[in-house]
């Protein structure tokens, strides 16, 4: 983030050129003075970074594959992005009788790379009763961490698995048995602006695929298709580097929406999102963005913005239908394809970043992730 202090008048180029001794003298201390206000400045921004994981026993490779990158994760977003790191980290599991271990544990914010480690290091996949699992609770935990007001704000959820209230079989059928609503959650997560990321391990995960679109969605963020582990550290370095090249103009927004609001005007989210994308085109403002094989994610399904606009878990539940694989792992899984698309072709599929102009998806998710503030 490049910041200018405010510059004082600049009269130096108004000055008449002459040999005045006097003039000479106050145009060298103008000079100078430029010297030290005009040179932009580097500010270190701070990230918080949390990571909620499925610690089922289908999840043995993801965690591993965290366990084994975390600092160089780290180390690539200090580097390239001048940034201050904070850690956190959420296990979940499911409640019992399913899962007689635990259901979440939780490890508040660190700047020690070494303590997140251990955390991983302790962590195992075992575990997990029906196919669903406590989605929910781990939500409501990453909420409630020790988030700083003046960060960045980071999540990523690496599942397989979806909520209570949504499958069948499912050992507690209305949803989670503590009364925690992970749309509720979702949308208190991004009052509190955190972008929440949703790495969805397929195959297991892909009927449910609308539903966490929906949940990252909410909140400005993206889901992301994996099918294999080792892709992991590049998806969770490009999706910090997308959403920290993207704060300046996420506080854009939230202060155009919000003088809008108040002067009482209907924001038509359509048009608005047009009008903006247009504006920063025109500006050339560019950013990173996380892409697979070279083209940006999949924009968010039709579905998945509907189920976004629902209040909570039951409603989705009245319209929800499992989704299904075509079986066929032929054409864009990742650009702009239309309807659902197979699993993850895994033999070819690399992730990485690039710098762009804005996207109109990115720029659909900055509006929605300020309108999810004003929702109940």
């Amino acid at each position: 983030m490049i910041t200018r202090r405010k510059r004082k008048q600049d009269s130096v180029y108004r000055h008449a050129l002459n040999d005045s001794p006097e003039r000479f003298k106050k145009m060298k201390e103008e000079i100078k003075d430029l010297r030290f206000t005009e040179e932009p400045e580097e500010m270190i921004k701070v990230l918080d970074l949390a990571f909620v994981m499925d610690c089922t026993g289908s999840m043995s490779s993801y965690i591993e594959e965290a366990r084994t990158n975390i600092r160089d994760i780290v180390e690539e977003i200090v580097t390239v992005e001048n940034t201050d790191v904070r850690l956190a980290l959420v296990e979940y599991r499911d409640h019992p009788p399913q899962e007689s271990s635990f259901v979440t544990r939780t490890h508040d914010f660190t700047d020690s790379v070494a303590t997140m480690k251990g955390w991983l290091d302790l962590s195992r996949a075992n575990g997990g009763g029906d196919s669903p699992e406590a989605v929910a609770d781990a939500l409501d935990d990453l909420l409630n961490l020790s988030w700083q007001n003046d960060s960045i704000k980071i999540a990523v959820m690496i599942s397989d698995a979806p909520p209570h209230g949504l499958s069948v079989p499912d050992g507690f059928p209305d949803g989670c048995p503590c009364g925690i609503d992970p749309i509720q959650t979702a949308i208190r997560l991004a009052k509190r602006d955190v972008t929440l990321y949703v790495v969805g391990c397929e195959p297991s995960i892909t009927p449910f695929v609308d539903f966490f679109m929906a949940l990252a969605f909410i909140t400005g963020g993206q889901y992301v298709r994996l099918g294999r582990a080792d892709l992991l550290m590049p998806v969770i370095v490009g999706g910090a580097q997308e959403e920290i090249s993207l704060n300046t103009l996420s506080n854009e927004v939230e202060r155009e929406l919000r003088a809008r609001r108040e002067a009482g005007e209907d924001v038509h989210v359509e048009a608005y999102t047009r009008e903006l994308h247009g504006r920063w085109t025109s500006r050339g403002k560019r950013v990173r963005q996380l892409q697979c094989n070279n083209v940006e994610l999949a924009s968010v399904s039709e579905r998945a913005k509907q189920f976004s606009k629902l209040a909570t878990l039951s409603d989705i539940k009245k319209v929800f239908k499992p989704q299904q694989s075509s079986g066929s792992t032929s054409g864009c899984l990742f650009g702009r394809a239309v309807g659902f698309s197979a699993p993850v072709d895994s033999s070819t599929s690399s992730y990485g970043s690039a710098t762009i102009g804005v996207s109109f998806g990115q720029t659909s998710r900055l509006v929605q992730k300020s309108l999810s503030k004003w929702k109940t």
